[in-house]
C-alpha cells in the first residue's frame, strides 16, 4: 500500500474566512489527537489483549485474505492521526468484498428507480459482481438517483427517506467497510450513533453515568434543524479529503451526493444535503459533525472548561452537561456561531437548556430552589430521581409521544387483520410487545413498559370484540389470550454504572 504525508487538507480556492476556517479544524484535530489517547481512546470499550480485530487466515496462499486487508488500513490510520491514505480504491472493487456487501443487504428491502430485487440479481451473482468490480475499477460505475420515500415520524410529519438502487447499496456498504477501518481510529468516544460495536443504549448509558458521576448541574438539550437536509457537500468533501488521498474514492462519495432524487417523474439535484437511507449517509454525517462538532467541543473542554462537562453524541442528537451555568450560556452561543459557518442551524424550539443534576435536585427538594427540569435523548425522557436508599438517581421512562404514537399504528394495523386466526394475531403482538420491551426495558422503567403491553392487550380485545355482533368475549378469557401470546413486561438492560464499566473497562474518566 502506497502512503502520501501531507501537513493537512487538500488546497482550495475558497475565501479568507473559509481558509481560516480550515486551520481552525487542523489545529483542533490535533489538539484532540495529543489529548485522545488518555481520554476518548477508553470511553469506548477495546479489543482484549491479544485479539485480532479480524481474521487473518487466507484459504490459498495466492488469494489475497479480505480482513487482514482492511487490517493494514487500519494499521495505517492508527499508526499516524495526520496520514492520508491512498490506493483503497481496490479493497472496494474486491469481488470478495462485494459478495459480503451483497449478502449483508437485506433481502426485502424496497428496489430503487431500477426495480433490481436481491433475488433476482442473486441469480446471477457471480456475473453480475464481477461486471461491477470491473465498472469499478474502469471509472465507468455509475451512481443512480434514489427514489424518494416517506415514513411517518412521531410528532405526525413524514421523514423524507432515499431508496438507493441495489448495486449503489453494495458499493456503499464495501466504501463504509473500508472507510470505517480509518475513521474509527479518529472518531471519539462519546460519538454512539451508527459505528460498529456501538448502540443507543451504550449512549443512554454514558449520559445517565456521566450525570451522576460528575458534577452536573445543567444539561444542553441541542437539535440541529435538518441535519441531513443541510450539510454542504464542498465542506463534506474537505472533510473526507482530511484522510483519504484516494481521489477515486472521493469521486464515488461525489457521485452519491451528485445524483439527486427521483420524485414523482422529476430528477432533483442539492449542492447541499446527503438522502438518509443509504449506508453512506450514517458515516458521512458522523464525519461532518466529526470535525464541527466533536474536535471542537473536546479542545474546549479540555483548554476552556473550569467545571465538568459531560457530552453524548448519537448521530445528530447530542446533550451536553455543564457544571457551570455561565460556561453553559457561553457554549451554546458559540455552537450557534460555529454551525452557522458550516450551514448548520439549532433548532430554536427544539434547544433548550435546563437545570438539572443532583446539586440542582436537592437544592429544590430542601431550599426551595428551581425545579429540575426533563429532556428527551434516543426515546427516553430523562429526569431527576431517588434510589432506594436516598441517593440521586436519573430516571429514564419512555417517551409518551414514542407510547401514543406507536399504539396508533398499532390500532390501525389490528383492524386490518380483525379477521385472521387468533395465533396469526398473537404471534404478531408478541412480537410487537418483545421488540418494545427490549428496547425500553431499562432499569427504573418497568412501569411504563407493563403500561405498554396492558395498552396493547386492551386494544387487541378491543378489535377481537367487533369481530362478531354477540360481543362473546369476556375479559377472563381475554386475559388467557393476553397471557398466552403476549411476553411480561421485564426488565432486560443492567444498569447503566454496570454496564458502561464492562464497556468501558473502567478507563474512561467521562470529562
Amino acid at each position: 500500500m502506497r502512503r502520501q504525508t501531507t501537513s493537512g487538507g487538500p488546497r482550495t480556492n475558497a475565501d479568507d474566512e473559509r481558509a481560516w476556517e480550515v486551520g481552525q479544524l487542523r489545529s483542533t484535530e490535533e489538539a484532540a489527537e495529543r489529548s485522545q489517547p488518555a481520554k476518548e481512546a477508553a470511553e469506548g470499550r477495546g479489543l482484549a489483549k491479544g485479539n485480532s480485530p479480524e481474521g487473518n487466515a487466507s484459504r490459498t496462499q495466492s488469494r489475497e485474505d479480505v480482513p487482514s486487508a482492511i487490517e493494514r488500513v487500519r494499521q495505517v490510520a492508527r499508526k499516524d492521526r495526520k496520514q492520508r491514505v491512498t490506493a483503497l480504491l481496490h479493497h472496494v472493487y474486491d469481488v470478495e468484498r462485494l459478495r459480503t456487501a451483497y449478502l449483508a443487504t437485506k433481502r426485502d428491502a424496497a428496489a430503487g428507480i431500477d426495480g433490481e430485487t436481491w433475488q433476482h440479481y442473486g441469480e446471477r451473482l457471480e456475473e453480475n459482481l464481477q461486471d461491477l468490480s470491473g465498472r469499478l475499477k474502469r471509472g465507468a460505475y455509475r451512481a443512480k438517483p434514489v427514489r424518494r420515500a416517506y415514513i411517518p415520524k412521531a410528532d405526525g410529519r413524514q421523514r423524507p427517506l432515499g431508496v438507493p438502487a441495489l448495486e449503489d447499496k453494495i458499493v456503499q456498504r464495501a466504501v463504509v467497510e473500508v472507510l470505517n477501518a480509518i475513521y474509527e481510529e479518529d472518531f471519539l468516544g462519546f460519538s454512539y450513533g451508527f459505528r460498529p460495536g456501538r448502540s443507543p443504549h451504550q449512549a443512554v448509558d454514558a449520559l445517565t453515568v456521566g450525570i451522576t458521576t460528575k458534577k452536573v448541574n445543567w444539561v444542553l438539550d441541542a437539535d440541529i434543524r435538518s441535519f441531513f437536509d443541510t450539510l454542504r457537500h464542498e465542506w463534506l468533501v474537505q472533510f473526507v479529503e482530511h484522510r483519504v488521498a484516494d481521489k477515486r474514492v472521493v469521486h464515488l462519495i461525489q457521485k452519491w451526493l451528485r445524483a439527486g432524487v427521483l420524485e414523482d417523474g422529476k430528477r432533483t439535484r442539492s449542492e447541499v444535503g446527503t438522502v438518509q437511507g443509504g449506508s453512506v449517509s450514517p458515516l458521512l454525517a458522523n464525519l461532518y459533525l466529526h470535525y464541527v462538532f466533536d474536535l471542537w467541543i473536546q479542545r474546549g473542554r479540555e483548554k476552556q472548561a473550569r467545571g465538568d462537562v459531560v457530552v453524548t453524541r448519537f448521530a445528530d442528537d447530542f446533550v451536553v452537561g455543564f457544571e457551570h451555568r455561565h460556561e453553559a450560556e457561553r457554549f451554546l452561543a458559540e455552537l450557534r456561531e460555529r454551525f452557522a459557518r458550516f450551514g448548520l442551524e439549532l433548532h430554536p424550539d427544539k434547544t433548550r437548556l435546563i437545570p438539572f443534576g443532583r446539586k440542582t435536585d436537592r437544592d429544590w427538594r430542601h431550599r426551595g430552589g428551581s425545579k429540575p427540569g426533563t429532556f428527551n435523548f434516543l426515546g427516553f425522557t430523562h429526569s431527576c430521581g431517588k434510589t432506594r436508599k436516598g441517593g440521586f438517581t436519573v430516571l429514564r421512562h419512555t417517551m409518551r409521544k414514542r407510547v401514543q404514537t406507536k399504539l396508533k399504528e398499532l390500532s390501525q394495523e389490528l383492524r386490518r387483520r380483525m379477521h385472521l386466526p387468533i395465533p396469526e394475531q398473537g404471534a404478531y403482538l408478541r412480537a410487537v410487545v418483545q421488540g418494545h420491551v427490549r428496547y425500553f426495558g431499562v432499569p427504573n422503567n418497568g412501569s411504563s413498559i407493563g403500561l405498554f403491553r396492558r395498552a396493547v392487550g386492551w386494544l387487541w380485545w378491543r378489535v377481537l370484540k367487533r369481530r362478531t355482533q354477540a360481543h362473546h368475549l369476556p375479559w377472563r378469557r381475554m386475559e388467557r389470550y393476553i397471557q398466552r401470546w403476549l411476553p411480561p413486561a421485564r426488565i432486560c438492560h443492567p444498569w447503566p454504572l454496570v454496564r458502561f464499566a464492562v464497556t468501558t473497562q473502567g478507563k474512561s474518566r467521562m470529562r
